[in-house]
């Protein structure tokens, strides 16, 4: 192992982990972003998107990352559409991604049960409300181990953009191997810095108290079957002060408490339903 030249290195590696981290960061974000409503098409089976969603979650899902990638890269231009390799790699990425984020929240969804859907309707919220307030936190709290699954896996997924050019940790690392046939070094620094922050993320979806989802195992709860976790969180919803029937308000949806707002803060009321 030549420690000098491996010091000399580090620059280049730098940068090219600087860039992997930022095909990363657009990767994951818009994943989540254009997965979401795609879950929401596909939880609630809402026509005529339905069949268009489940057609682009078994295309994405079923064709390798390589094959869309140069899709991208070297197809459109024959058809007039030429797009520089980084914005490519971050197409390609968001469009496998999504997919997989979408199948993710939407078992989150298809987890939270009926009782809680229909304790919000019958406090007042309207269905967009419902799904905000009362589905969408415990649909988030299920599905963040296998968020945090797909966020790793785009991570690694990113290696894949080095087949058209982009300077990210893989392409440096087989351009020092070429041309200086540093083989130990370069690949140490390579494999430093990708299970570096693999790990440091995977422990981070991991912990239980990480801010990302705040759950507590219930032995007790009766749909710990269903879906594993009991959240209990004590959030506040909506405005309550000024609701005409907010003296009979405070109702324990299942784990989840809507609050009203009592001396100036919200705080937990129950009267007696679960």
């Amino acid at each position: 192992m030549n420690w000098s030249y491996l010091i000399d290195a580090i620059p280049k590696f730098v940068d090219a982990a600087k860039l992997t981290l930022e095909l990363s960061v657009y990767g994951v974000v818009l994943s989540l972003l254009f997965g979401l409503p795609v879950a929401v098409v596909t939880a609630y089976r809402i026509r005529p998107f339905y069949a268009l969603a489940r057609a682009y979650i078994e295309l994405s899902r079923n064709t390798p990352l390589l094959i869309q990638l140069f899709f991208l890269y070297y197809g459109l231009p024959k058809m007039g559409i030429k797009w520089e390799g980084f914005t490519c790699g971050v197409i390609a990425l968001v469009f496998l991604g999504a997919s997989y984020m979408a199948e993710a929240i939407r078992a989150g969804i298809l987890a939270v049960p009926k009782g809680q859907i229909e304790a919000g309707k019958a406090i007042g919220l309207s269905r967009f409300q419902v799904f905000r307030y009362v589905e969408l936190p415990q649909a988030w709290a299920v599905a963040v181990p296998a968020i945090g699954a797909n966020v790793l896996f785009l991570m690694k997924e990113t290696s894949i953009v080095s087949a058209v050019g982009i300077a990210e940790l893989l392409f440096v690392t087989k351009d020092i191997i070429g041309m200086d046939y540093k083989t130990n070094e370069a690949l140490f620094l390579l494999c430093f810095l990708r299970i570096g922050y693999a790990v440091r993320l995977g422990f981070a979806f991991a912990q239980p108290a990480h801010p990302l989802y705040r759950t507590v195992l219930s032995r007790n709860h009766p749909n710990r079957a269903d879906f594993g976790v009991a959240v209990r969180p004590v959030f506040r919803p909506i405005r309550l002060d000024r609701h005409p029937h907010r003296r009979i308000l405070g109702l324990r949806l299942g784990i989840y408490h809507v609050g009203h707002r009592r001396n100036g803060r919200f705080g937990p009321r129950r009267i007696g339903i679960d």
